[in-house]
């Protein structure tokens, strides 16, 4: 079943070409991605498709029976709404009964009718998708006023809502900007599932390879399509440059030909000679076509490493009564790659402002080296100015720039970082978003750090300037830090992570992401064979290996911890159906909500007590 048409469609921004004639169409269960360079018109065709702006030409046609949503890059809400008004201005009904049965449950209206409404709509098993999409994006308070919410949480809250919309069709703009990576990870899996039809713009390449049974590339105003995944892409793309190559270098060979001839024709010409006199134009504009594209080139001076980098010692910082860093010590070393990954808000940002300067701990110290000079991207300090032409942004750096083998004017600086000539000269506020980030960039790369911090630098970014940006990563010889949600990025970059686990605790792990998740899917596993058969004892070899690394006492305590969690487990298991059967009055609820909480809470408790003691074990 075709989901959406798109034949011949063109589009100007000013009097910019940014796409002609592009072809296309989505069917039942296709799950396509959107490939292209910053500012080659991706936003601009989604808000074609969303009939906020007119196309030069051409035509789109959605099928009449399917419901289709989408999710912005900036969405906009009413500031002076509730979490739950703004989710209730949503027309799904099912969705309207199960909020208005969480109201009934914290006692804001009749619960009877409620229930009703839940059984007359067979509404209890979408009850639960609610809850989980809602927590996993920790929407958890339904009364906050969305004015008070950051960029972040409103992009988490419009993805939400969409999400519990359930349309057929999902058109996704960089949906995991503001994703934490357990965020992340979840909607890969749900975006996975055989029923969702997706069309989305994203850099985010595991996403591409994971999800995509097919890819879109927008190169030159034309479009490319790819059958298969980002390594597909890959692939195909490769075929493609060095056809194009060839077909160059043939086009030249002819040209020159066609060059000698032309030079040496006579003024009257036979209608035969006429015929290839015209033909020379094509030959000529084939042979002088560029075979591939330029590429940002990134080349910078380091300013030299001393003996002594950074050192934290025993660093801790509190935002009110919540622990963000709890006596956190850390010794960097001469061209360390650290990746920082944790849940939103658990204190990475306020790690990388201690680290600079631009906060102060509550208790520990840093010491700095003489000869560190930070480098720290945060798009909470991109303030670049509207008014400001481009170039000016860097001539007020520097008009010329040191670089490896000797300067650079600022001009030739931003025509390697793919800024022409002509856009050199084009004001801040024409530009699109990945293309101001590839600015902001620019400008904290020319002044030549030694310790460079990244803090969620891929947003936004196309995947070219991504490519490029890692291998400049790969060559730097300073200290590097990298706070990111993407993970192809930190998995190609680091060595070492920092992970913070909540209430202060910050677990050091050596090597990249994918192997800390290789960990901890492993560590998981162990702990769930180890509830599923509590009662099993350990061999007399283990015993002896256990008691040479544990206290008898200590020993004691993970047996019967292993005991607990699982009679925990299966309470647990038992509450959440009697919640979710309808058959249980108003006082029952509360109190199996009340016991459900504690249990869950021990549960938490018991666990990271096993694991700590199951390190020695």
């Amino acid at each position: 079943m075709n989901y959406l048409s798109v034949q011949n469609l063109s589009k100007y921004y000013g009097e910019r070409l940014l796409f002609t004639d592009i072809t296309f169409f989505i069917d039942k269960g296709q799950k396509i991605a959107l490939i292209a360079k910053n500012g080659s018109g991706k936003s601009s065709l989604i808000k074609i498709l969303q009939g906020l702006e007119p196309p030069e030409s051409g035509e789109i046609k959605f099928h009449k029976d399917i419901k289709v949503g989408f999710l912005v890059q900036d969405p906009i809400f009413d500031k002076d709404k509730t979490v739950y008004e703004t989710i209730l201005s949503s027309d799904n009904e099912l969705l309207k009964v199960c909020l208005n049965y969480e109201k009934a449950l914290a006692g804001h209206s009749n619960l009877n009718e409620a229930m009703e409404e839940m059984e007359k709509l067979q509404a209890w098993d979408y009850e639960q998708q609610i809850k989980q999409i809602l927590s996993r994006f920790l929407i958890d308070n339904l009364e906050q006023k969305v004015g008070t919410f950051s960029g972040g949480q409103i992009k988490r809250l419009a993805l939400a809502i969409l999400l519990l919309q359930q349309p057929d069709l999902l058109v996704l703009d960089e949906p995991t900007n503001h994703l934490d990576l357990d965020m992340i990870e979840w909607l890969e899996g749900y975006l996975s599932r055989d029923n969702i039809t997706v069309l989305m713009i994203t850099h985010d390449r595991y996403f591409l390879e994971n999800i995509c049974t097919d890819i879109l590339e927008m190169e030159d105003m034309q479009l490319y399509k790819h059958k298969g995944n980002y390594s597909k892409y890959l692939e195909n793309k490769e075929i493609r440059e060095e056809h194009q190559r060839v077909n160059v270098e043939k086009a030249q060979n002819i040209y020159k030909k066609e060059l000698e001839w032309m030079r040496r024709q006579p003024k009257a010409r036979t209608t035969k000679a006429k015929s290839r006199e015209d033909n020379f134009e094509n030959v000529k504009k084939a042979a002088t076509q560029k075979a591939q594209d330029k590429k940002v080139e990134i080349e910078i001076k380091m300013n030299r490493l001393g003996g002594k980098i950074v050192e934290l010692h025993n660093v801790s910082k509190k935002f009110g009564q919540k622990a963000l860093l709890d006596k956190f010590s850390y010794k960097f070393q001469r061209g360390e790659r650290v990746g920082i990954v944790g849940k939103n808000g658990c204190g990475k940002s306020t790690l990388l402002n201690i680290i600079i300067g631009n906060e102060k701990p509550d208790d520990g110290n840093i010491v700095l080296g003489e000869t560190i000079v930070f480098g720290y991207y945060n798009q909470n300090g991109m303030h670049l100015k509207e008014d400001k032409r481009v170039i000016e942004v860097i001539k007020d750096i520097a008009e010329y720039i040191p670089v490896a083998g000797g300067q650079l004017s600022a001009s030739q600086l931003l025509e390697r970082f793919l800024f022409a000539p002509e856009q050199q000269y084009n004001y801040v506020s024409t530009l699109s978003g990945g293309e101001r980030r590839r600015l902001y960039l620019l400008t904290i790369l020319i002044k030549n750090p030694n310790f460079l911090i990244l803090d969620e630098p891929t947003n936004d970014l196309d995947i070219l300037t991504l490519n490029v940006l890692e291998d400049f990563l790969l060559d730097y010889k300073g200290c590097l830090i990298i706070v990111s949600h993407d993970r192809y990025f930190l998995d190609k970059l680091t060595d070492w992570l920092f992970v913070f686990e909540g209430n202060g605790k910050i677990k050091t792990f050596l090597g990249n992401y994918k192997e800390y998740r290789e960990d901890l899917k492993e560590q998981l596993k162990i702990e769930k064979e180890l509830q599923a058969k509590p009662t099993i004892q350990p061999t007399k070899t283990n015993a002896d290996t256990i008691k040479k690394k544990l206290s008898f006492k200590e020993q004691q305590e993970l047996n019967q911890l292993e005991k607990d969690i699982s009679k925990l487990s299966e309470e647990k298991g038992t509450l959440t159906s009697q919640l979710s059967s309808g058959k249980i009055d108003h006082n029952e609820i509360q109190n199996i909500s009340s016991r459900l909480q504690e249990i869950i809470d021990l549960l938490d408790e018991k666990e990271m007590r096993w694991l700590e003691l199951s390190e020695f074990a």
